[in-house]
């Protein structure tokens, strides 16, 4: 069937949320001093690299939905306050919105994740210890996790009725992450719940390997070199609740990544998303832009003194 111009049409709404969001960091980096731009390729998979302490990192992220399985297109956007707490604490904070096709525009809520690292020392493999809590609408569709039986047919709900759901969710991560030879390889395994009455421990799963594409740096800044790039791949989906731990009727994803740091402190990202399995969203593609401030926390205390 052949879609017309209307059918197409993005929320104007979305337009702006995305132009503001996205301004933000590219601001910072225009009058701000220029930051590290150590930010992992990942969208999905955390390793052990915590932020360095006083740091804060800008984040907006989009996930575009176009071709879901079943209801309309959509495009979900979270935006990070990343803050370097301690050299083993790193905490964060989320907000989240979303606008679907021929629908409407939405915030869905917030989350709160810290990353503990109990072992500062570098190791053959590295633990970090995960907490997060969320308050989200049912109409959230940032797939910042899959767990359990998600599935892309969850969408099929308009946003005049999810948008009335409430979820108020804690979730753990156990994550380990390693260095080898210029590579990243990290692995997470992740179980959370609906804190409303009987509902279940869902389990998920993320894997993802990432390195630069040139290790040594060039003696000038530039802004094309090959080591400003790093590409990867992630792997993640769910893996059923308690009463059935199982692959069986679940989500799963194959993502590539390709991060791109520029002069500037800026670092770019994306990664076109596949789905694996019936029960997945069929293609994806997410999208980031990040600024990293460094020092932050030593200049609001300067404001005080």
């Amino acid at each position: 069937m052949v879609k017309t111009f209307n059918q197409l049409q993005i929320d104007y709404k979305l337009l702006l949320l995305g132009c503001l969001s996205l301004g933000v960091p590219i601001l910072l980096s225009l009058f701000a001093s220029r930051g590290l731009a150590q930010e992992a390729p990942y969208f999905v998979t955390y390793d052990h690299h915590l932020e360095e302490p006083g740091n804060l990192e800008l984040s907006t992220n989009a996930l575009l939905g176009v071709a879901p399985r079943a209801g309309n297109g959509f495009l979900g956007n979270w935006t990070e306050f990343e803050y370097g707490v301690k050299g083993w604490w790193t905490t964060e904070f989320y907000l989240d919105g979303q606008s679907t096709w021929r629908e409407s525009t939405l915030f869905t809520g917030f989350r709160w994740e810290n990353r503990f690292r109990p072992l500062m020392d570098e190791h053959w493999i590295n633990p970090v210890l995960y907490a997060e809590y969320e308050n989200l609408s049912g109409a959230d569709k940032t797939f910042k996790e899959v767990v359990g039986f998600d599935s892309g047919f969850d969408n099929i709900e308009p946003n005049s009725l999810s948008r009335l759901e409430t979820e108020r969710e804690i979730e753990a991560k156990l994550i380990l992450s390693s260095d080898f030879k210029g590579w990243n390889f990290a692995e997470n395994f992740l179980t959370e719940k609906n804190l409303a009455a009987g509902e279940a421990w869902e389990f998920g799963y993320a894997l993802g390997a990432s390195r630069l594409l040139a290790s040594a740096a060039s003696p000038s800044p530039c802004t094309f070199c090959r080591e400003n790039f790093r590409a990867g791949v992630e792997l993640y989906g769910g893996l059923g609740t308690e009463q059935s731990f199982t692959l069986s009727g679940t989500s799963h994803y194959l993502a590539p990544l390709l991060a791109w740091d520029l002069p500037s402190g800026v670092t770019l990202r994306v990664s076109p998303t596949f789905g694996l399995t019936h029960a997945s969203h069929p293609f994806m593609i997410r999208l980031g832009i990040s600024y990293e401030i460094p020092g932050f926390g030593e200049r609001v205390r300067k404001w005080f003194e």
